[in-house]
């Protein structure tokens, strides 16, 4: 947290965006942007560890094995400088205590496992507000697959546990993945599902929005007419990421991309470099970084650090 927690002119104008919700919820909006190495700047890197559960424990641990440490991953975020540290209820109970003040916690409160083979995916909650606040979140987590079969009933869940959340000063992030139905595989990251899976974010009242970094594949038909009648720019992920952007009240919530499963540094550096210019707030890393040694993981996002605070 930076010095004496001096608000920035740019948080307080992140704040002003969210001037309907309770004082409570913006404070601990305050304490996430005001928090680590880019405290203060407006640009957000969260490290996520929700993968445990999500792919199971030897395909996201055993590269790094001190991974299966839950103590592991608060010292990594601690040291690196993460704005926060998001995962669920078992990690953060296993370490809360522990490291309590040291860095902002989010509540992943839905999770799936890659067991269940279906063709529609779907979450179980499992987690609650109260675990949010016994463990000293300042917000919950919660993801939501538009095109899926069970979307409107992830919606209806999700407008229930906001309500909670927002209730007790709780801030709300939404993970927007769309996926199954009628979507193909690449029109999981096309522009126009991003950007509708964003929006939908945002018309359910998620504070903060995660997506998939959107490639220039549209793949609604109605949709792709209205792209080449407006001649919408979506040649360059700049270009594209403004334009995901524009999709969340035309910047007016804070939206952040996924790092993906882990690959090219070179390439996600580039993608950092596309989501600062195209005024996106920054990237929630998970498997890129704990799957790294510490020595190595501590550079990588020191790099992306560099690259949202403009030094790169």
């Amino acid at each position: 947290m930076s010095e004496g927690f001096r608000m920035t002119k740019r948080v307080q104008e992140i704040l002003s965006y969210y001037n309907g919700d309770a004082p409570g919820i913006r404070a601990n909006l305050a304490r996430l942007l005001m928090s680590g190495r880019l405290g203060g700047t407006g640009r957000l890197v969260i490290l996520p560890v929700d993968q445990g559960f999500e792919h199971g424990p030897a395909r996201s641990f055993a590269p790094n094995p001190q991974g299966y440490n839950p103590h592991y991953h608060f010292e990594l975020g601690i040291e690196a400088g993460c704005n926060a540290y998001a995962a669920p209820l078992g990690f953060l109970e296993a370490g809360a205590a522990e490291f309590a003040g040291q860095i902002p916690l989010i509540l992943k409160l839905n999770n799936s496992d890659s067991l269940y083979g279906g063709d529609d995916p779907n979450q179980a909650v499992t987690g609650s507000v109260d675990d949010a606040l016994r463990l000293g979140c300042c917000a919950v987590g919660y993801t939501i697959y538009p095109g899926s079969a069970y979307s409107q009933e992830m919606y209806e869940t999700l407008a229930e546990i906001a309500l909670e959340a927002k209730s007790v000063g709780l801030a709300v992030v939404v993970w927007s993945y769309p996926r199954g139905g009628n979507l193909s595989k690449a029109g999981e990251t096309a522009i126009d599902v991003v950007c509708y899976g964003a929006q939908i974010a945002a018309q359910l009242g998620a504070h903060i929005i995660k997506v998939k970094v959107p490639t220039d594949h549209i793949e609604q038909a109605e949709a792709k007419k209205v792209y080449d009648a407006e001649k919408i720019p979506i040649s360059t992920l700049t270009d594209r990421i403004r334009h995901v952007v524009q999709s969340t009240f035309d910047g007016r919530r804070i939206l952040i991309f996924s790092g993906g499963a882990k690959g090219e540094d070179n390439k996600i550096f580039d993608e950092a470099r596309a989501i600062r210019d195209g005024g996106g707030f920054g990237s929630i890393i998970g498997r890129n970084s704990f799957q790294r040694s510490k020595p190595k993981a501590l550079e990588f996002l020191n790099t992306v650090m560099k690259i949202y605070a403009g030094e790169d």
